[in-house]
């Protein structure tokens, strides 16, 4: 018997489709409510209870987007419910197309999830609180070839099943015609989602341009020890060596606070902390606006083109007024209203599998640039395609790339998470550091011992992650070569602060200024006029950053800056001994290894704000301010010596040092040579702002 052609009720499969992911999202609400989280801090009651209505909107916000997910991949769904239909010469009824709708929504999460298991697993270790240990076995199950395959069925599957539909149509164009656009429209999230966009499809040819530019690469967190370091027999960064062979290599350069915004600040204006005013993370709206100018601000007024593109460790980059003019990155990451927006694990972990693409950024920014989410490859995406836009225009550009690679919870993509760690290893670090999804849980760790934590896990995830930004620098700098931009463009490597790994009883950044692993960052100028290799052990500053470039691209150093030009050792002269001077950041908790007499204040969360209901900024309360100043620890160092100054309740205490063999070896000299202890101390005080303390 022939079956009659089939007609479609395109309501009907909306309402199916709608039924059945109405029913999910609200369930998916529900638990998310029942087992209520929030990304950030959880500052006090008084502060949330101002945001009780705005975390109602956000909450409905995202249920509205699960919804319109679920009902997309619902509709998908339907379709191969439809050919199904076909075969079984049936007409198709509401509780075929219900059960096709979920099957549709049920095959394509688990593959999303499956393929962010394997291609970026931090990302739902930091979207969720589960632990990453239960699904150890279906990682162990999974392969690149593998998704690629079960994409590939579930992609045919859809084509076929189409081709039956549209072939049990009656023969009227607008039938065929309405099928085709229906599929169309259902096609297009996919697409869009798929593709990087026109603007990194093509590679133009560089126009004209004498004028030097200047490409600045950085990665949050990146020690200035693994530039040119081995692991497990593996060189760590292979390109940027090759890179090193052709440029100025400063293997000593110290930031002044090893935390992101100071670090940052201090860079792009050439200006110490106690100068510009930033000394924390926490700044409000009115602290933000300093006074020195931005790096960006200077060459912009010279005819550049500036532009920073970053991810969710970089928003620093458009908080302050540094003068970048094109901004691709996220908005204020210490934001209370941004976190809300992010809402509880179970309904973020849901969303983020569908919003690691161009269209996630676009409607659904905050989950795109979840904190600790690796997101280098994207970055390097819209990176090459900046780089296509300035290759078009011709005009003298700045652009700053800024990722968050190496940062915790130290999880990269894949296969870097697996590159040098230990196959056997089974533990919670597996995909990236443990306990640093919760804000609690940060809190707490910064406090716990070497003992508590996979060490030897932790450390190969790290160096997993440096491999990971080189080879991101080597698809950049060669991307800069074929638009044909490498002759006339500066190009430095750097970062805004190292990693303690317990090197001096302390994890984290900032938190001692004993060792060189938090306050040092790799600095290299690789300058196509100047192709002879230069390295340099001498002390150099984060603050000589911003006139060094000045000095390379020939432009005026402004009378605010601070720091001094290294082009004399590019040229391979000399430079007097400079004074570095840094100083610990504010402590989230009190870290392990401090001094039993050390001036302490209360922790994190205890001492944040948000002094502008409406626009949310988390800051530092006003009145404890004179208290993290007093607790900060502060060092100096010029030539062989190196003089600290402990915050210790009644009088602080200075212990001097000498580098008597090595910059690595030290030798404490506090009761020796006094007068030397005097100079420094007067110049460490004036430089801390202390006075004659």
């Amino acid at each position: 018997m022939t079956q009659p052609p089939m007609s479609i009720d395109y309501l009907q499969l909306f309402q199916c489709s709608a039924a059945v992911a109405g029913v999910l999202s609200v369930l998916l609400l529900v638990k998310s409510i029942l087992s209520f989280t929030r990304t950030g801090p959880s500052i006090r009651d008084e502060i949330l209870h101002r945001y009780g209505p705005y975390t109602v909107y956000a909450l409905a916000r995202l249920g509205v987007f699960a919804f319109l997910l679920m009902l997309w991949m619902g509709l998908i769904g339907t379709i191969p419910g439809l050919a199904l239909t076909v075969l079984l010469h049936a007409q198709p009824g509401c509780t075929v197309l219900g059960m096709a709708a979920l099957a549709g929504i049920a095959a394509i999460s688990a593959l999303q999830f499956c393929k962010h298991l394997l291609l970026i697993p931090t990302s739902i270790m930091m979207n969720s609180h589960y632990s990453m240990q239960r699904f150890i076995g279906l990682h162990r199950g999974l392969s690149v070839s593998r998704l690629r395959w079960a994409e590939l069925t579930v992609l045919v599957t859809m084509l076929a099943s189409a081709i039956a539909v549209s072939a049990a149509l009656d023969d009227a164009v607008t039938s065929k015609l309405g099928f085709t656009a229906f599929m169309a429209v259902l096609a297009l999230p996919y697409l869009l989602a798929a593709t990087p966009g026109t603007s990194g499809l093509f590679t133009p040819k560089a126009r004209g341009g004498k004028r030097m530019n200047l490409l600045m690469i950085g990665s949050d967190t990146l020690r200035a020890d693994h530039i040119g370091a081995r692991h497990k027999q593996q060189p760590l960064t292979p390109f940027i060596d090759t890179l090193a062979a052709k440029g100025a290599l400063f293997s000593n350069c110290l930031v002044s606070i090893a935390r992101t915004a100071p670090a940052l600040v201090s860079i792009f204006t050439g200006t110490l902390p106690n100068t510009n005013g930033i000394k924390v993370n926490y700044i409000g709206d009115d602290k933000a606006r300093i006074s020195q100018p931005g790096l960006g601000t200077i060459l912009t007024e010279h005819g550049y083109t500036t532009a920073a593109v970053t991810d969710w460790a970089g928003s620093d980059l458009n908080k302050f007024p540094l003068g970048f003019q094109h901004y691709d990155g996220p908005p204020d990451q210490w934001n209370l209203k941004f976190l809300i927006r992010q809402g509880p694990k179970d309904l973020r972990l849901f969303l983020s599998l569908f919003t690691h693409n161009r269209v996630g950024k676009r409607m659904l920014p905050e989950i795109y640039y979840l904190a600790g989410k690796p997101m280098t490859k994207l970055l390097g995406n819209s990176v090459r395609a900046r780089l296509n836009h300035h290759a078009r225009s011709g005009e003298p550009f700045f652009l700053n790339a800024f990722l968050s690679t190496t940062h915790p919870p130290f999880g990269s993509e894949y296969p870097y998470y697996q590159y040098f760690a230990d196959p056997k290893y089974r533990g919670e670090s597996i995909f990236g550091m443990s306990r640093l999804t919760d804000p609690i849980e940060i809190i707490r760790s910064q406090k716990e011992p070497r003992e508590a934590f996979d060490l030897d896990q932790v450390l190969d995830l790290y160096k997993g992650c440096v491999r990971s930004f080189d080879d991101e620098v080597r698809r950049i700098v060669r991307h800069l070569r074929k638009v044909g931009l490498d002759r006339n463009t500066l190009v430095v490597i750097y970062s805004d602060h190292g990693m303690e790994f317990f090197e001096n009883d302390t994890w984290g950044q900032g938190n001692s200024i004993r060792g060189k692993a938090s306050n040092r960052i790799p600095l290299l100028v690789i300058d196509p006029r100047r192709p002879e290799p230069r390295t340099s052990k001498q002390l150099v500053r984060a603050i000589d950053i911003m006139p060094t470039l000045l000095d390379l691209l020939g432009l005026e150093v402004p009378d605010t800056v601070e720091g001094t030009s290294l082009k004399p050792l590019m040229d391979g002269g000399t430079l007097p001994e400079l004074p570095g001077f840094c100083e610990t950041g504010l402590w989230l908790a009190t870290p392990p290894g401090q001094h039993p007499d050390h001036i302490r204040y209360p922790e994190l969360l205890e001492i944040l704000d948000v002094p502008c209901a409406q626009r949310g900024t988390l800051a530092l309360r006003s009145e404890y301010t004179p208290a993290v100043e007093a607790g900060r620890d502060r060092m100096l160092e010029l030539g062989e010596w190196r003089l600290l100054r402990i915050a210790l309740n009644g009088a602080a205490s200075y212990e001097l040092y000498h580098q008597s063999v090595s910059p690595d070896r030290i030798q404490d000299v506090s009761n020796d040579p006094q007068e030397m202890k005097a100079t420094l101390k007067s110049t460490l005080d004036r430089m801390a702002g202390l006075g004659s303390a």
